[in-house]
């Protein structure tokens, strides 16, 4: 057997392996317990009928996990994209000019620790509305990877780099465009994968306090029904969702990391 073969081997039974320890796990834990936590097969059992009809709908708070996780990634969707549209540029200025980054920094590192549940009155009280303030929420939770990466990819750039633009008499739209851009793209992408990390996290657990139709928010009706095989069969969804969103942008940004490169 050539070594192609074993990583192939070894790439499909450490996976498996893994979930066979967590579902062994899962039943001893369901045996032994005294709460009558739910089994594997019960579990399983009770996905194949969830997942029958997903997006069914009896009205506002009765309504399928297929509704459930769309909403909430549409949340998510405005939140890290209003993030971006701020947090990018703001990278690109506060790494570019001393003063701005002197500026900047002390706010930031006095507002980036902060719980992202302890945004979500100040989104109440100003928004007035639970599905806004959700927003605000993800918005200013998932701002500050992008600001961060960015600003530390523009200040990575070699200086010589800066000293030919200065020698060329670039503008400084010139400069960003040609120089800054594509040495800051890694940095770049790599905050925006952070931020719609950060931006999954939080609309779960925003979800859990406004209401309303979300992932969050079902996880936490069904816990007041005391459905405890729909909380792991939503905990698995959630994860589910989330590995998705990072395989994609990690897709994204190999694409256009190599189309910089052959540039």
């Amino acid at each position: 057997m050539n070594d192609f073969s074993k990583q192939r081997i070894l790439n499909v039974l450490a996976p498996l392996t893994g979930l066979a320890l967590l579902v062994g796990l899962w039943s001893i834990v369901s045996l032994t317990s005294t709460n009558n936590f739910p089994s594997p097969k019960d579990t399983l059992l009770q996905a194949i009928e969830v997942f029958k009809d997903p997006f069914y709908s009896n009205g506002p708070n009765d309504q399928g996990v297929g509704w459930n996780v769309y909403s909430s990634l549409k949340r998510v969707a405005v939140g890290f994209g209003l993030a971006a549209l701020v947090g990018i540029p703001m990278g690109f200025v506060i790494g570019r000019f001393e003063f701005m980054s002197r500026m900047f920094n002390p706010l930031i590192s006095l507002l980036r620790p902060v719980s992202p549940l302890a945004w979500l009155p100040i989104g109440l009280l100003v928004f007035k509305g639970a599905n806004p303030a959700a927003i605000w929420t993800i918005f200013i939770c998932s701002i500050w990877p992008m600001i961060i990466n960015t600003a530390v990819g523009v200040q990575r750039v070699p200086q010589d780099y800066m000293n030919v633009a200065r020698v060329l008499n670039l503008s400084e739209w010139k400069i960003i465009r040609s120089i800054l851009f594509p040495a800051v793209l890694p940095y770049m992408l790599t905050g925006v994968r952070l931020a719609v990390g950060t931006a999954w996290l939080v609309i779960v657990a925003a979800e859990m306090l406004t209401g309303g139709v979300g992932i969050g928010f079902w996880v936490w009706d069904e816990w007041n029904n005391l459905n405890v095989k729909n909380i792991i069969i939503a905990i698995f969804v959630i994860g589910i969702v989330g590995l998705i969103l990072e395989y994609a942008l990690i897709k994204i940004a190999t694409a256009f990391t190599y189309e910089e490169v052959k540039s």
